[in-house]
């Protein structure tokens, strides 16, 4: 190559590629297979640079391919789904997995997933079992329910409920409960796939007793009450108390199902928190059943918990959806770990992460912040500034949607000569110069490209750290050491 300039011929073959001593090293550790398939496409994408740029200029081809191969078989084996670090202020996030689990259930997957387990096996009678049985009677003791299941999520539970009690029948649903959860997942169309009619009955504000009794005196079979998820209607409102629900269920003998979406098992207030509704109370008031999630605020494993009268649960574990929408031995493994646990309310809070972590005082987080400050700062110079600055972190997940979390963060700002300018348009409005923008967004994609990813939030010019769910500081100063300020450049 003259003065290093790149020409096609100057790219060797996959065969040609595959001759060198560190090919074959790498089709020793990864199969020849994946190692011809890796050079063919990093000797195409060559061709393909090579063809928009023929000034392409390489010091060594064979040594290009070679680094670009190790690159592209690392990151392809490389796993996608890794811990992160959540600081973004919302502690049970959907899009970074929800509740963190407890050593007791990390153990109790371990321990089924190595090998056979009695997933449906009754060791005491020597046949065939139930998986419910695992979780079964821990649901109906924590409770009160007469029988239980549990599927794979909430959204599962409600529609299961729904299709084998409610099937081809009307439901009567308050216009202020007929929520879209994420994923534009909305309830009316659950009510659709379930087989059912929707009633609608009040307003979006305001429903009374007398817009049931309309609607079930219409041909309403069912009566549900929902979860109203990630918002609260407030000011001239009105609505109905379960009480009045479940009563009006037993007189005119019609199913009376209600989601509580998050479903704590015990008084949140307990832990300094919000008060929200349990399945044992939402049962005294007259449920016939009540759904709720697992890695809520329970603080366990995805899935939809289903509790209730023994004639309504049997029916439900009757529909053929209950298989496809059923849980693997892992999740049971866990949930059932969760369960043992709140026999003792008492250590809920030290077993829990997440109920640790929602409940974590004030002023330790203020001082784990005034600890890391500096380092950070340190790491950052010349870069960014970082500062302390008190916050609010939210539930999450749907979870008591107006409740805040007094909390406090690490806010990193750009330099003065780096941070976001803004200038005043000509009608008075602010906006945002695209490199300064540009520049911090960097800044945040520089923290998640770190081996532990660190996720933040970027609010008022800067980048946020919220550190309420900070538990292991060693490792985040460990971390960053990882953290390439050059990117910014």
């Amino acid at each position: 190559m003259a003065n290093n300039t790149l020409t096609q011929r100057d790219i060797p073959s996959v065969d040609e590629c595959l001759k060198s001593t560190h090919s074959q090293a790498l089709i020793s550790c990864f199969g020849r297979e994946l190692v011809v398939e890796t050079y063919r496409t990093c000797c195409a994408e060559l061709r393909k640079s090579l063809a928009e740029d023929p000034s392409l200029q390489l010091e060594s081809v064979s040594e290009w391919l070679e680094q670009r191969a190790t690159h592209t078989i690392d990151h392809l084996l490389s796993a996608s789904l890794k811990p992160v670090l959540n600081l973004t202020g919302t502690v049970l996030h959907t899009n970074l997995g929800r509740a963190p689990m407890p050593e007791e259930s990390l153990d109790a997957m371990i321990a089924v997933a190595k090998g056979a387990s009695n997933l449906e096996y009754n060791l005491d009678k020597g046949k065939r079992g139930d998986r419910d049985d695992h979780v079964e009677a821990w649901l109906c003791r924590l409770t009160g329910a007469e029988a239980a299941t549990v599927v794979n999520n909430n959204a599962a539970a409600v529609l299961l409920c729904l299709n084998a009690l409610a099937s081809g029948s009307s439901v009567a649903v308050s216009r202020g409960e007929l929520v879209e959860i994420g994923g534009s997942f909305r309830m009316p169309d659950i009510m659709k796939r379930a087989g059912c009619q929707l009633h609608e009955v009040g307003t979006t504000n305001r429903t009374h007793l007398k817009d049931y009794i309309e609607a079930v005196d219409e041909g309403a079979k069912c009566v549900m009450r929902v979860h109203t998820s990630n918002f609260k209607v407030a000011g001239f409102t009105a609505a109905v108390e379960d009480k009045s629900l479940g009563a009006l269920a037993r007189e005119r003998n019609v199913p009376f199902i209600n989601d509580l979406g998050a479903g704590a098992l015990v008084d949140m207030t307990r832990f300094g928190l919000p008060a929200e509704s349990t399945p044992k109370q939402a049962l005294l008031d007259g449920a016939n059943v009540v759904t709720f999630s697992g890695d809520k605020l329970l603080g366990g494993p995805q899935c939809g918990l289903i509790v209730g009268d023994r004639i309504s649960i049997d029916r439900i574990k009757r529909s053929p959806l209950k298989r496809a929408l059923r849980c693997d031995k892992m999740t049971l493994a866990a949930l059932e770990s969760i369960l043992r646990l709140y026999s003792n309310p008492e250590k809920l809070r030290e077993k829990i992460p997440s109920l640790r972590i929602l409940s974590r005082d004030t002023e330790a987080i203020k001082k784990s912040a005034e600890q890391l400050q500096p380092v950070l700062a340190r790491q950052l110079e010349g870069v960014a500034n970082v500062s302390i600055k008190s916050c609010s972190s939210q539930i999450g997940s749907g979870a008591l949607p107006i409740d805040l979390l007094p909390s406090w963060a690490l806010v990193i700002e750009l330099n003065s000569q780096d941070k976001t300018r803004t200038a005043k348009s000509a009608n008075g409005k602010s906006s945002q110069s695209k490199g300064g923008g540009r520049r911090l967004l960097q800044l945040a994609r520089s923290f998640r490209l770190l081996p532990l990813p660190i996720i933040g939030r970027i609010h008022e010019d800067a980048l946020w750290f919220d550190l309420r769910c900070m538990e292991d500081e060693a490792a985040f100063l460990q971390n960053l050491q990882a953290i390439n300020i050059n990117s910014l450049g």
